[in-house]
């Protein structure tokens, strides 16, 4: 699944939104220590965690039991395993059974977030309504179902933190200033567009960016601030 995002990674770092603070003061108040957490799928880096005096492992997920020993931690030792936009394309049994082994018990939390379509304005959201959920849809990839049901229905076996009733999701808001170049260059870096694209097919067609330009410039701005809803499942491991 990576090999989708080798050839737009420049695009992607740039075009994808950063993680508003209000999430990581969240993660961070719901994890009681915090000496050593594991941060997985990082890819451009968006997801990586900031918090103070915390050391960071940060991998891909598919690792071997020996692996996961020598390159992340051993069991029963990290405080927090943090996943942003990425564990839809995990193994998720077997990567669940790696969080399991290396949380300290009962308090060790997993965290994994994502980001849905962004907000602009009614008339440009029309427009990328239809690039995206209709023109790209042949192209998905199975996984991205549980990003648009904001991983509600991902099997999550972990047990609500301290304060919370239940795993979530929990909604957070994240907003990225773009222009239209930026705008385009989000909606190249997807994996849909790019699998079209592997078969020939380009699904940001002269006449759909004729829509997308005339829907952006129609109020007379070309900067605009761009909402992404996040969503967060957070749980930890219990006994």
């Amino acid at each position: 699944m990576a090999d989708l995002f080798l050839n737009q990674a420049e695009q992607y770092s740039v075009s994808r939104p950063n993680y508003p603070q209000e999430l990581f003061h969240f993660i961070a108040s719901k994890t009681p220590h915090h000496d050593l957490a594991w941060d997985v799928g990082t890819g451009s880096g968006q997801a990586t965690l900031s918090l103070p005096n915390v050391r960071y492992r940060s991998t891909s997920p598919a690792m071997s039991a020996e692996e996961l020993e020598r390159d992340v931690a051993k069991p029963d030792t990290v405080d927090l395993v943090t996943i942003g936009q990425a564990i839809h394309w995990f193994d998720l049994p077997t990567f669940f059974q790696q969080v399991k082994l290396v949380l300290k018990r009962p308090q060790g939390v997993i965290s994994a977030w994502c980001y849905t379509t962004p907000q602009v304005n009614d008339r440009v959201d029309a427009v990328f309504t239809q690039f995206y959920f209709v023109d790209s849809r042949p192209y998905w990839h199975p996984g991205r179902n549980l990003v648009f049901d904001k991983y509600e229905s991902m099997e999550f076996p972990f047990l609500p933190v301290d304060g919370a009733e239940q795993t979530g999701p929990f909604e957070f808001i994240t907003e990225k200033l773009m222009d239209l170049d930026d705008y385009l260059w989000y909606a190249k870096s997807g994996s849909a567009y790019q699998t079209a694209l592997e078969k020939g097919i380009d699904l940001l067609s002269e006449d759909v960016i004729e829509e997308f330009t005339s829907a952006w410039n129609e109020d007379g701005s070309n900067q605009k601030s761009v909402k992404f809803p996040v969503y967060l499942r957070i749980g930890k491991v219990g006994k």
